[in-house]
């Protein structure tokens, strides 16, 4: 197979993350006889840098003439970068907002799983942990508070500024549709999650989520306030198979979750349209503290290539090697440094190694 993919490096540890999942593509490709090709463009501060804003439309159109899109990470520190002086359209990540808005990707997928080898680093007890999680995010999009018209003006001699929240049943229907999908293929269930005793906006996201549940008669709808589910994520996190929420709240649960699986280094996420096409990248940012260290963690960008594989191109058999291979290495006992054990003594157990070696052993697994 042919393989078009499109390459945004991006900002701080972003271009190092990126060339170790290159790295193991290419190692599966030459394994499964398939031909990739890749296509590079700016995004975030480096197009802000190079091109005067945070992304252009010529690199829109690349994007859109590829398969499927890999993404390292964008912008910078927000209190001492100079991105962060520009008006907010031109900042690093309105290119971000813009390409997901421009591609239709309205669908955003966040695994977050407990391998038993990073117990360690799990910051929970292990009463709570117990035999470990594996859960889905889906995350809508495009639309929400992100999306809607917004303002800061004076009022009656007070600045004020508006965030407008708005959703349509399309475009909550749509989403959750795609969340009941892939519980099917899980452990069909289904935690809804809202602000319905405050929200019109989520009053709409329940009703039109129990009118799709009626579809999936195999699939267990609960609904939870927001609230209620940031705690039950560190209370008991295995209790959740699909979570479906809207914008704002899976950006901040999904996070959250991260950091439950012992590093956001870990959490891979694919954005998805209403085709074969998607935008692959791991869910931590561009770690500016770090960056040209050596030392950030590339297994969430290369579990998000595995992830490309298997929802734009349906390789299924080349995904599961990427995710074997992952598995090898951290049972092997390799760390990079964000999760090595707290406990000096656990250290002893494990070996430390850098971002470009953690590439090598993973590719040479495959």
């Amino acid at each position: 197979m042919n393989l078009n993919i499109v390459c945004i490096p991006g900002d701080g540890i972003g271009p190092e993350i990126v060339a170790e999942a290159k790295k193991v593509l290419d190692k599966v490709a030459k394994k499964y006889s398939h031909n990739i090709s890749y296509k590079d463009i700016l995004m975030g501060g480096a197009s802000i840098d190079a091109c005067g804003e945070p992304l252009t439309d010529e690199a829109i159109a690349t994007a859109k003439a590829a398969d499927a899109v890999l993404m390292g990470s964008i912008g910078g520190n927000t209190s001492t970068s100079p991105w962060y002086k520009l008006p907010p359209h031109l900042r690093p990540e309105a290119g971000l907002l813009k390409l997901r808005k421009e591609l239709n990707l309205f669908a955003n997928l966040r695994p977050a799983y407990l391998y038993k080898e990073l117990k360690e680093a799990c910051p929970l007890r292990d009463d709570i942990i117990g035999s470990g999680f594996d859960m889905m995010i889906m995350r809508e999009l495009t639309g929400g508070l992100y999306f809607g018209a917004r303002s800061t003006k004076e009022v009656d001699g007070v600045v004020t500024a508006v965030d407008t929240l708005t959703y349509t049943e399309n475009e909550i229907r749509r989403i959750a549709v795609k969340g009941f999908d892939i519980a099917q293929k899980r452990r069909k269930k289904v935690t809804s999650v809202d602000k319905a005793n405050v929200l019109d906006s989520s009053r709409l996201w329940r009703t039109v989520v129990e009118e799709v549940a009626r579809d999936y008669p195999e699939v267990t709808l609960e609904h939870m306030l927001v609230d209620n589910c940031a705690m039950q994520l560190v209370k008991d996190p295995k209790q959740f198979d699909v979570i479906l929420t809207e914008n704002m709240f899976g950006d901040i649960l999904s996070d959250e979750a991260s950091m439950v699986t012992g590093s956001i280094g870990m959490l891979s996420s694919a954005s998805l349209n209403d085709t074969k096409f998607g935008l692959y990248e791991p869910s931590g940012g561009s770690a500016p503290d770090i960056a040209g260290k050596g030392i950030a963690n590339p297994i969430a960008t290369i579990l998000s290539a595995a992830m490309m594989l298997r929802y734009s191109f349906d390789l299924d058999r080349e995904a599961d090697a990427i995710e074997a291979a992952v598995q090898k290495v951290l049972e092997e006992g390799y760390r990079t440094i964000d999760i090595m054990p707290q406990e000096a003594d656990k250290r002893d157990r494990v070996k430390q190694v850098g971002t470009a070696v953690m590439g090598d052993l993973i590719s040479e697994r495959i």
